[in-house]
């Protein structure tokens, strides 16, 4: 092979310096985030069976509903029928036309530990989840706070107890991770990989001390750190981020624990159709525009490594500028060390057969997130409902 064009050409020097910045990034980011997730073992945090019962905090499963009656049907016997000696579960029914009050009303004539708060007219000014939310949190008597969604359903009924052992080294928010319940279909592997990828980027990010977004979906920290912290009146008037704004604004190294254990998950069912799981996605991005610089270049990092890297590499081998052979053999590197990191992540988040996708969804996941990123840029205001 001659390098003497490659080493006289400044241009092509260029593209071979992105072409190793690039690869070197995104292989960093599969060891260090997705590696890591997956193989991490060695938790600080004590097992349930190691804690007594007079150790336990206190808490309030706070779930927020509106016209959510199917889905409660599923979920409640498993929020209200867990193995925890002192928790309550607020469901704030948020001005339902289906039968959510008739469904909460029912469960709470059998069980004590569930209290509906009723809104049958709409009095939310901020037009956003962080109202209703808020009220539910207030609504709560317990030290704790453990968020979830009507549609999630916990793992197994030590799910309060496995988040509860994040507690009991100090902390003062809690990340658990959730499952997605998908078909076999297209749509479902591009959903069950989009969630797979998204625990292990904000999960990965909190084990390596740098939190900076949760999920709604399984998430907790001391009702008065919530409080003590202002809630979300920072961020009252934007519509969006109520599951994350608080998490990005408050947690830190120091204050923020990760419990990975399987009983500490929770599940929900995919979407049903491209639209509605592109509006949860669209919802769900929508807040990054009120992140801090840093984070914003966190986000941005990934996916820009992704461009660089695809850029320079069929730039140098269309052209001709260096030799194919090598290009390949560093393509298929990164291919195989992606097919490696992202097997065992999927074994920690026991989602089956997806790692050798991984490659032609995260190329459509570059194109597809991307024209997410513009479409929150034009909706400034994106419902929860």
């Amino acid at each position: 092979m001659d390098f003497t064009n490659v080493l006289s050409s400044t241009f092509t020097l260029v593209l071979l310096a992105l072409l190793a910045v690039s690869f070197a990034s995104l292989c960093l980011y599969y060891g260090l985030i997705w590696l890591r997730t997956g193989r991490f073992g060695k938790s600080p945090l004590p097992v349930p069976d190691a804690v007594a019962e007079r150790d336990l905090p206190s808490v309030s499963v706070v779930v927020v509903a509106h016209n959510e009656a199917e889905s409660l049907k599923k979920s409640l016997p498993y929020l209200l029928e867990q193995d925890y000696p002192d928790y309550e579960v607020v469901v704030v029914d948020y001005t339902s036309q289906d039968d959510t009050p008739f469904v909460l009303r029912v469960c709470s004539e059998n069980y004590p530990n569930l209290k509906p708060v009723s809104f049958p007219a709409d009095v939310n000014m901020f037009k956003g989840k962080k109202y209703p939310l808020s009220i539910g949190i207030k609504s709560a008597t317990k030290d704790v706070v453990l968020l979830t969604e009507p549609d999630c359903i916990p793992k197994g009924f030590d799910w309060i107890r496995e988040m509860m052992c994040g507690y009991m080294r100090g902390a003062s928010i809690v990340m658990g991770y959730g499952l997605l319940d998908a078909g076999k279909s297209l749509l479902g592997a591009l959903q069950r990989y989009e969630n797979l990828v998204y625990n292990a980027s904000y999960l990965g990010s909190a084990l390596l001390g740098h939190p900076y977004t949760g999920s709604g979906r399984n998430l907790s920290y001391r009702r008065e750190f919530f409080f003590g912290r202002g809630g979300f009146i920072s961020h009252y008037s934007f519509p969006d981020g109520a599951d994350d704004l608080f998490v990005n604004q408050n947690a830190t190294r120091s204050n923020t624990a990760v419990v990975l254990r399987e009983g500490a998950a929770v599940v929900s069912d995919a979407r049903s159709t491209f639209g509605q799981w592109r509006q949860e996605r669209l919802h769900r991005t929508s807040s990054h525009r009120f992140y801090s610089l840093g984070d914003k270049l966190l986000l941005a990092a990934y996916p820009l490594s992704q461009c660089l890297f695809l850029a320079a590499l069929l730039w140098l081998w269309i052209g001709g500028l260096f030799p194919w052979q090598l290009l390949a053999a560093l393509l298929a590197v990164k291919i195989i060390w992606q097919i490696v990191c992202c097997a065992l992540l999927a074994k920690r988040f026991s989602v089956r057969k997806i790692q050798f996708f991984s490659p032609f969804f995260e190329l459509y996941f570059l194109f597809a997130n991307t024209f997410l990123f513009f479409s929150t840029l034009r909706k400034k205001n994106i419902q929860w409902r």
